[in-house]
């Protein structure tokens, strides 16, 4: 299939979500695929640049910058993403290509209106890879209310919805939100786990031996920190645990909190505690193969469901879990059914503190990784993904 997908971010972003993208890519074009990534960049001094990175061909259309700004600009930027979508792809070699397929990923909100127009001009079906429900979990932690803001959002989120032949949501709580949406006719639904392709350790920057969290067992949390994560509650839990000689904390990351929780934990004097700037994908396996646990953190007032890309990280560096998550999410199931960790749902600092020396203290570590790699192979494989992508965009042309 000749396939289009659209997205936000791809390497050389180090966010997980372009480390996704890439693993995906990289499946379709091994699994014989005519892949074309068509992504966003602020950096480009021309409107479009055609490159191939690893057999997947990326058109890259300039855009203005969506990362590291105020929201009001970002709101702007992401806003007119389609447009730049659509101005690029037409100004450059491609412009004539007709696609079997478009493919998009969400977050953002705004692509929808490329995708009606690719789709209109191929007249071939689309499917939405939805990895974050907004604005619903921004009204949830009380970042909005529902008044004229949360309606613009609405209204975006709806014509991104209308664009899609088929939702691929990553967690089996999550198809309710779309049970309307869903009968209409020609409309499919369905659960796409998250993906991550194997990934080899080829050392790390970061050498957990040179800093002042030498000779300790490491809580690790290896992602973004912002208001999604609720990240406090583990400065918390290294507070409880400061006196012992034996534990440390490590964040590794960028996002919006950072800077806060930085200046917390030097006001709470936690000589246990380590940050570091965020550090490319390809060291992420050397940085958790010093970690003895990961942490995994989503703000309790979420009402919808998603299974972080850390988690698969994680399993797939076979590091039991601790993580700190919404109620209903399936992660809580599948965290106990697997016997891959300990999660915990509540507002208790104690609780929470005692949940994780349990696991700490766990005896089964060696089987805590064994399952989690298992886990990470059976139910998180980039081929999987692409085996039921390509299945469902098949069956439209049936």
């Amino acid at each position: 299939m000749r396939i289009a997908l659209i997205a936000d971010a791809y390497p050389p972003l180090r966010s997980s979500g372009a480390v996704q993208l890439r693993d995906l890519s990289r499946e379709f074009v091994r699994q014989g695929h005519d892949i074309t990534v068509i992504v966003p960049s602020a950096s480009l001094g021309t409107p479009w640049a055609l490159e191939t990175l690893d057999g997947v061909q990326v058109l890259r259309v300039k855009a203005m910058q969506t990362r590291d700004t105020s929201y009001v600009w970002r709101t702007l930027a992401e806003l007119a993403l389609s447009h730049f979508v659509r101005k690029g792809l037409e100004a450059s070699p491609l412009r004539d290509v007709k696609w079997d397929a478009v493919v998009w990923y969400s977050p953002t909100i705004f692509f929808g209106r490329a995708v009606a127009w690719l789709k209109a001009r191929s007249r071939c079906p689309s499917y939405l890879i939805i990895r974050d429900i907004f604005p619903e979990w921004a009204v949830d932690l009380g970042l909005m209310g529902r008044g004229p803001v949360y309606k613009f959002f609405k209204y975006f989120e709806q014509v991104q919805y209308a664009a899609a032949d088929t939702i691929g949501v990553q967690s089996h709580a999550g198809l309710p939100y779309f049970a309307e949406w869903s009968r209409q006719p020609g409309r499919r639904l369905e659960v796409l786990q998250n993906w991550l392709a194997p990934a080899e350790n080829m050392g790390c920057s970061i050498q957990v031996s040179e800093t002042h969290l030498a000779g300790r067992r490491i809580f690790v949390y290896a992602g973004n920190m912002g208001a999604a994560q609720s990240m406090d509650m583990v400065l918390g839990l290294a507070d409880r645990l400061k006196d012992r000689t034996d534990v440390g904390f490590m964040f590794v990351g960028r996002g919006s909190d950072v800077a806060r929780l930085r200046a917390l934990a030097e006001e709470m004097q936690l000589p246990n505690v380590l940050f570091h700037d965020e550090i490319d994908p390809t060291e992420v396996p050397g940085l958790l193969a010093q970690c003895h646990v990961g942490l995994v953190m989503l703000d309790p007032r979420h009402k919808t469901h998603n299974v972080p890309g850390k988690f698969l990280t994680y399993m797939q560096a076979g590091l039991p879990v601790l993580a700190r998550i919404n109620a209903g999410n399936d992660l809580c199931d599948l965290i106990a059914r697997e016997g891959v960790g300990k999660a915990y749902v509540g507002e208790s600092l104690s609780e929470f503190a005692d949940l994780g020396m349990a696991l700490f203290e766990e005896q089964d570590k060696s089987g805590m990784s064994t399952r989690a790699k298992a886990l990470s192979e059976s139910l998180y494989s980039s081929r999987a993904a692409v085996d039921q992508i390509v299945r469902n965009l098949k069956s439209y042309t049936k």
